[in-house]
């Protein structure tokens, strides 16, 4: 029952930290309470991939023409697309397992919290409640839906993203509160399947209001043309549920009209919440700020032997920084003298349609930061790639310091961009400057040589503009 490590939470940032520490030979052990995985892998990351992927594909069979097929009107099957993006995750969990039981790695089911001279108390799903030892303890418990006062989650009504993934019937309409990565992808798989979708965003800038201005207004154009309703700089005033149809009041904060929006179901989608309540923290003394644990760089809270990763602290909440993060902390124990994160260089990922992609300073953000800036763009239009797929949408951003050349950010929006940005976060991380991104020779055709031209282009040297 005494470990050298104990895991509380088997998400992107527990299971990791579990077999990188069973690599370096400690003995481990991971306390889950639900499935193994967490949010990422049954409720968020992956399942949502799929949903996407089944809202793509019937997106494609409806433009077939546009490619020379001919097909017959294709239908939903509501059902079905729910039980595939089930199933995807189900064998993801599955192999999570096969992991834990590769590596040695005790599973331990059950609700854990911690206990004074570092201990972890683990309440069985039957009630019973056994105290384990561990040299250390990492907290990886993640977070959840963060709920608005005005919005109260019941999960019939107004649901949050893990019922939206579970819907016994495709709803008729829908408003989706908060414009983030959330929204935008739920909003573009219930409207690709035929709900009738409006966005509420409380922000001015539009859709993915986090985004680089560009990109937010890029996509809240596209998203309009679909025949998305887009509200910005509106917030939820209240919703009334008491009859089968709910009423949205809506105010605009510019002029301060109201509107109602009649609907079948409201997914409040503004954010996440830390799960940082009950498990010990007070008892303990471990210090937190707005419910986020404070550590230090290699995520050592103020408690020695107590540690947390991912969504519980101040990072971003992203499954790989919960992964890159808990490897570090990892290592630290393990006696290794790992780099610390930079967060300045984390990509982050959107996987509506068209996707989006970004890492770094902002145009904006680097202007406000002093820099003098080289800034170039390419539109996906000018592609032959793009355009042989079909997929002429969005552009490649690229910021460069005009002294220096330094790489600041890149902002990506287009087909399969968040498999491009990669490309963006290791040059940051080597360090190199724009002339050498437009030296490198880039394959033809991809879409990812929009990247060089764009880069080109801050030069005053793109040749397919």
């Amino acid at each position: 029952m005494a470990y050298d490590l104990i895991v509380i939470g088997s998400g992107p940032g527990g299971y990791p930290a579990a077999i990188r520490a069973s690599q370096l030979g400690m003995k481990v052990a991971i306390v889950e309470r639900e499935n193994l995985g967490g949010i990422c892998l049954n409720w968020g990351c992956i399942p949502t991939k799929a949903l996407i992927k089944s809202a793509q594909v019937f997106e494609y069979i409806q433009h077939a023409e546009d490619y020379g097929i001919k097909v017959g009107k294709p239908k939903v099957d509501f059902d079905a697309v729910i039980g595939r993006s089930r199933g995807v995750a189900d064998g993801m969990s599955k192999g999570i397992s096969f992991l834990m039981r590769k590596n040695k790695i005790e599973v331990i089911e059950g609700t854990g919290k911690l206990v004074r001279g570092k201990k972890v108390e683990v309440t069985s799903p039957s009630g019973k409640a056994t105290t384990y030892d561990a040299e250390h303890i990492i907290i990886a418990t993640g977070a959840r839906a963060r709920a608005l006062p005005n919005l109260p989650i019941d999960g019939e009504k107004i649901i949050g993203y893990r019922k939206a993934m579970t819907l016994p019937k495709q709803p008729k309409r829908m408003v989706v509160v908060g414009a983030g990565a959330i929204g935008v992808e739920f909003a573009y798989v219930y409207h690709s399947m035929g709900t009738e979708v409006t966005i509420v965003e409380f922000m001015p800038e539009g859709l993915v209001p986090r985004e680089d201005a560009d990109v937010s207004k890029e996509l809240t154009k596209i998203y309009k043309k679909k025949g998305i309703n887009v509200l910005a700089n509106t917030s939820v005033e209240s919703v009334d549920t008491s009859k089968k149809v709910l009423k949205v009041t809506t105010k605009n904060r510019k002029t301060g009209k109201e509107e109602i929006i009649e609907c079948d179901v409201v997914l409040s989608a503004a954010g996440v919440a830390p799960n940082t309540e009950n498990i010990g923290l007070e008892d303990l003394g471990i210090k937190t700020e707005r419910g986020l644990i404070e550590t230090d760089e290699m995520y050592r809270t103020n408690v020695p032997g107590i540690y947390a990763i991912g969504d519980v602290t101040k990072g971003q909440a992203l499954a790989h920084v919960a992964t890159a993060e808990a490897i570090t902390c990892v290592e630290a124990i393990a006696g290794h003298h790992p780099e610390p994160i930079d967060y300045n260089n984390i990509p982050g990922c959107t996987y509506c349609i068209p996707e989006i992609a970004s890492v770094g300073y902002t145009e904006k953000a680097a202007k406000e930061a002093g820099y003098d800036l080289k800034v170039g763009k390419f539109p996906f239009s000018a592609s032959g790639k793009a355009s042989a797929a079909g997929a002429k949408q969005g552009f490649v951003k690229v910021i460069f310091d005009a002294k220096y050349g330094e790489f600041l950010g890149a902002h990506l929006i287009g087909t399969n961009v968040t498999e491009m940005i990669a490309e963006v976060v290791v040059a940051r991380k080597l360090e190199t400057t724009g002339m050498e991104i437009v030296k490198s020779v880039h394959p033809h055709p991809t879409m990812s040589e929009a990247i060089m031209e764009a880069a080109a282009a801050a030069y005053d040297e793109v040749i397919h503009l």
